[in-house]
C-alpha cells in the first residue's frame, strides 16, 4: 500500500460515523445510503488492514485501533477543509469607474481601504467621461461629475481657487502678469467664474496654456509651469504638504460635484457596502 491510493473519499465517512456511531444518523448527515456508508469504512478498514468500529446490537463502538486514529485523522481532515477554504475565497472585486479629475482625491481613499479591508479589491477603470450607465457598462459604482449629476451620494461640491508652486509665486504685483495661467478645459470658464467673485492683481492673462483635465493642469502647477485653477479638495493633500500654495484665500462654488452611484442589484453587494463606507468616510 502506498500514500497514492489511501482512499481519501472514504474519511469523511469514518469521521461522520465515529460521531454519531451509528450508521443510519451518519447516512442521513452526508446524504448517502446505509450500505454506501458501511462500504467506504470498509474499504479504509481493508486499507488499515484493521477493524475500526465494532459492531453490536445496539450501535457502533470505536475499536482501540479506531479511537487511537480519530483525533489525528480529524484534525488532519479539518486542516484540508482549511486549505480548501482558503483556495476558493477569491477576494471580493469591485469594479470602479472614475474621471480623471477625480484621482488626486481618490487614490489615498483606495490605499486606506487596501489597508483596512484586504478583503475587496477594486479594479479601477479611469476616464475622461463624468457619468455612467449600469445598464450599458459593466461597473458596480461610479463617481460621476457636473451640475447634472443628481444620483448617487454626494462626495464633495466642486469650489474653484488659484494654486501656484511656493517656488513660483510673485514677489511683487507686476510678477502675475508674468505668469502663465493653466487652464483645466478649452475655453476659460473656470477662471472667468473665479475673477466674477474675486479681484485679482493682474490686469489680464496673457500666456495661457489649456489642458484637457484639471488634474493635468495641477501637475503642471506642482512642476512650476504656471498658475492653475483648481478644485479645493482636490489639490487639499498637495497644499497640505507644500507642493502647492494658495496664494488667495477665496473660492468660488460652481455648482457641479462628485457623487458616488452604485449599480441597483450588484453581485457584489456585500463588499460594496464596505467599499462605498471607506469612500463616504470623513478624511
Amino acid at each position: 500500500m502506498t500514500r497514492r491510493n489511501f482512499p481519501l473519499n472514504t474519511l469523511d465517512a469514518f469521521l461522520v460515523t465515529a460521531r454519531h456511531l451509528n450508521l443510519t444518523r451518519a447516512a442521513k448527515e452526508l446524504c448517502l445510503t446505509q450500505g454506501a456508508v458501511s462500504r467506504k469504512i470498509a474499504a479504509l478498514e481493508q486499507w488499515f488492514g484493521f477493524a475500526l468500529f465494532e459492531r453490536h446490537a445496539r450501535g457502533l463502538r470505536l475499536t482501540p485501533q479506531g479511537s487511537a486514529l480519530l483525533p489525528d485523522l480529524q484534525s488532519a481532515f479539518n486542516r484540508l477543509l482549511d486549505v480548501a477554504d482558503r483556495a476558493c475565497h477569491k477576494p471580493e472585486i469591485i469594479r470602479l469607474k472614475a474621471p480623471t479629475c477625480a484621482m488626486r482625491w481618490l487614490v489615498p481613499r483606495l490605499i486606506q481601504l487596501e489597508q483596512r479591508m484586504p478583503e475587496i479589491q477594486v479594479a479601477l477603470t479611469t476616464t475622461v467621461e463624468h457619468g455612467i450607465n449600469f445598464k450599458n457598462e459593466p461597473f458596480d459604482a461610479a463617481i460621476v461629475f457636473g451640475q447634472q449629476a443628481k444620483s448617487g451620494t454626494l462626495l464633495f461640491e466642486e469650489a474653484l481657487t488659484p494654486v501656484i508652486s511656493q517656488g513660483l509665486l510673485p514677489q511683487h504685483a507686476s510678477g502675475w502678469e508674468r505668469l502663465t495661467f493653466l487652464h483645466p478645459t478649452r475655453d476659460r470658464t473656470d477662471w472667468s467664474l473665479w475673477l466674477s467673485d474675486n479681484p485679482a492683481p493682474w490686469q489680464a492673462m496673457t500666456k495661457n496654456q489649456h489642458f484637457d483635465t484639471m488634474d493635468l493642469a495641477i501637475s503642471a502647477a506642482i512642476q512650476g509651469f504656471g498658475i492653475a485653477i483648481a478644485d479645493e479638495t482636490l489639490v487639499a493633500e498637495d497644499i497640505r504638504t507644500g507642493r502647492l500654495v494658495r496664494p488667495f484665500a477665496g473660492s468660488v462654488k460652481t455648482g457641479a460635484g462628485y457623487r458616488l452611484a452604485v449599480k441597483p442589484d450588484s453581485e457584489h453587494a456585500a463588499g460594496l457596502e464596505g467599499f462605498c463606507n471607506e469612500l463616504l468616510s470623513p478624511g
